[in-house]
């Protein structure tokens, strides 16, 4: 097991969280991870991570499969002008590789918010650590244990 994916893990269990998680495959895409774990695309919380432009820290938006970030909402949510995060920040400030970023267990601590329509579903599926793992979780466990706010970033 990936150090990546026990991180994960052990952010969940410390949590106390119900949670599965599943290696369903290549699941680089929210489309992908969808028909691998057979559930609707917006079920699929997405990591997108962008550089706070003033801050120079990683900020991460977890959002619902078919979204967009819009990057006027997301600028005027994080409080700052954002822009590309690049491979080196990502893995430096959260601990994933990108592909496999997860919306928790992060090696440090992240600003992070969560788009609203992931709570439409009692269930939905993140990336855990890996392009290849995935893990469910209530739309509540993943806002409490992220640390997420939510907001109204998307297009």
């Amino acid at each position: 097991m990936s150090k990546s994916l026990k991180r994960v893990r052990a952010a969940l269990e410390a949590a106390g969280a119900a949670f599965e998680i599943s290696e369903p495959g290549e699941a680089r895409t929210a489309q992908m991870a969808a028909d691998a774990v057979g559930c609707e695309v917006d079920q699929i919380a997405k990591s997108i991570i962008f550089r706070g432009e003033e801050s120079g820290h990683v900020v991460l938006f977890i959002t619902a499969g078919a979204n967009r970030v819009c990057a006027e909402k997301a600028s005027a949510v994080a409080g700052q002008p954002l822009g590309k995060a690049d491979a080196g920040l990502i893995r430096a400030e959260t601990g994933f590789a990108i592909g496999g970023v997860a919306p928790l267990g992060h090696t440090g601590p992240i600003t992070a918010f969560l788009d609203p329509r992931l709570f439409d579903f009692d269930t939905v599926w993140a990336a855990a650590g890996t392009p290849r793992h995935v893990f469910s979780i209530t739309p509540a466990d993943l806002e409490r244990i992220s640390g997420a706010k939510r907001a109204d970033f998307t297009e």
